[in-house]
């Protein structure tokens, strides 16, 4: 399934380092220019959508909205996680281009 290898390239770039998660270390990479792509869980809040939404949009960032809390934070060893952000180009290509052989098939 295209979920799995998603949540399992996620899992990579956090073992990698290159993840950075919380809605507060989220938006300070979206803003200090260090993340690559951001992913938000599809059951966030419509408010936390929307602010990852204009906010990735302004700082010209991909935005995707994917899974759900607790899967987001399964792949990354942790709770719960709304949003998260990968911060290497290579694997932000890889994740991305999974996310949209995902969206393809559905």
């Amino acid at each position: 399934m295209k979920q799995d290898k998603v949540l399992a390239m996620i899992g990579l770039a956090q073992k990698a380092g290159k993840i950075v998660s919380g809605e507060f270390a989220t938006e300070k990479a979206v803003k200090t220019g260090t993340a690559e792509l951001v992913i938000v869980a599809d059951d966030s809040s419509d408010n936390t959508k929307k602010m990852f939404s204009n906010m990735c949009t302004y700082y010209e960032i991909p935005v995707y909205f994917y899974s759900n809390k607790e899967a987001l934070g399964h792949a990354i060893g942790r709770q719960f996680r709304a949003s998260l952000a990968v911060l290497d180009e290579g694997f932000k290509n890889t994740i991305e281009k999974h996310l949209k052989n995902g969206l393809e098939q559905q």
